[in-house]
């Protein structure tokens, strides 16, 4: 009989991410494990009958039983407690009806489910932090630092941190940081590094090169993260330099919005495209880029980040060119040799850039080396494998320690 495992999130199944960083996982994990799965739905995902209906049979396909709820818009503080206070009970509920050996709980208001359920049950729990989000949210301006919503959140944060039977983080810069803020709650604990991870399988190089010179970048642009003003100064100095080269931003912003923030002078005109592309349209896309851009603000925010676009355009065999302060991104690059960093987007710096890309660029082994690089560090085969690593030393010494009571 195969252990079980609670996971409780509150992202839905049913969008890209919880595609790809939760149910990714969780289908290789459901080998060894019964899993339970709580996620969060948004409305209009859950209004898509047929998706829904897919991705509930491709659940019980795999023996993962999945719950999933409507998520709460936010329409006064005490919203996400109310909601939380549900989810506690629902979890509870599952683990005795289970007898469950193991929660997994993703990002902090989940923990907070979790380490109560946990002290209730006396059944452990993993702290999956994904972002350092207090920080996140200070950056974003949806709290401000010492008021009550932050003061919640850096107290859950440190309580989840100290009671969790294990702690992960998707950087070392992130569990640096943290070893540094929390010494007591982390003395002898270790942190485990899994960052976001891309099916590789479906990321993977094109059978020939691309055609046209294509400089892309993908994700959000209008979040407030990412650093549109240092797209359009690369994309302009990518014009310059390479005038019959073509441009491509794959987004679910708007495209008028976006186009008028990258190339508000219209100079790119019909080369650049700016579009939306459905999960599975992504890697024949991403196999037609010359070079993908990633520009994030940087700081103590932004030291829990690993895009998960990295690890899908390397997978690809695609460089990239990114920026310094934005979890381990600019050490990978570096140590790797798979893209350039910059430290600013002005004209000099982005000019030593291009040379430096192009250099690369005509290392006929540059586009192997991205894909070795994403098959070692961001491989879904081997992220699943840590996890299983660690779901195994829990539980194993939990049954030791039940055992000797």
């Amino acid at each position: 009989m195969k252990p079980s495992v609670i996971y409780v999130t509150r992202n839905g199944l049913l969008e890209p991410l919880g595609q790809s960083q939760v149910l990714g996982y969780l289908l290789q994990l459901s080998n060894d494990y019964d899993i339970v799965l709580f996620t969060r739905e948004k409305e209009a995902d859950w209004a898509n009958l047929p998706q829904r209906q897919r991705q509930k049979a491709q659940c019980e396909t795999h023996n993962i039983d999945w719950r999933p709820s409507l998520f709460k818009p936010r329409r006064t503080f005490l919203t996400p407690l109310r909601d939380m206070l549900d989810s506690a009970l629902e979890v509870k509920n599952a683990v005795l009806e289970t007898n469950a050996s193991l929660i997994h709980a993703r990002s902090y208001l989940s923990a907070a489910v979790a380490r109560w359920v946990s002290r209730k049950t006396g059944v452990p729990f993993i702290f999956d932090m994904r972002a350092l989000w207090p920080e996140e949210l200070i950056v974003a301006k949806k709290i401000t630092r010492g008021g009550i919503p932050h003061r919640v959140l850096t107290l859950f944060e440190k309580l989840c941190l100290r009671d969790a039977a294990a702690v992960i983080s998707l950087t070392h810069a992130a569990s640096r940081y943290l070893k540094a803020t929390y010494p007591q709650e982390l003395q002898n604990k270790a942190i485990e590094v899994i960052p976001t991870c891309a099916d590789l399988n479906r990321f993977r190089p094109g059978l020939t090169k691309p055609v046209i010179e294509t400089h892309a970048a993908i994700g959000t642009m209008l979040s407030g993260w990412f650093l549109t003003e240092w797209l359009r100064n690369w994309f302009e100095l990518c014009e310059k330099r390479s005038p019959n080269c073509n441009f491509e931003v794959i987004t679910r912003d708007a495209a008028v919005l976006v186009r008028k923030q990258i190339d508000p002078l219209g100079r790119l005109g019909g080369r650049l495209k700016i579009q939306s592309k459905t999960p599975d349209e992504m890697p024949l896309a991403i196999q037609g880029h010359s070079t993908s851009a990633m520009f994030f603000t940087n700081g103590v925010a932004k030291l829990g980040s690993a895009p998960t676009r990295l690890a899908e355009v390397l997978g690809c065999g695609v460089p990239v060119i990114v920026n310094e302060g934005v979890g381990d991104v600019a050490e990978i690059v570096r140590t790797n040799k798979i893209g350039v960093v910059v430290s600013s987007a002005t004209p000099d710096e982005l000019e030593h850039a291009y040379d430096e890309l192009e250099i690369l660029r005509r290392d006929r082994h540059l586009p192997a080396r991205c894909r070795e690089t994403a098959q070692e560090i961001f491989s879904l085969t081997a992220g699943a494998n840590k996890f299983r690593e660690v779901y195994a030393r829990i539980i194993n010494f939990n049954s030791i320690s039940t055992d000797h009571k």
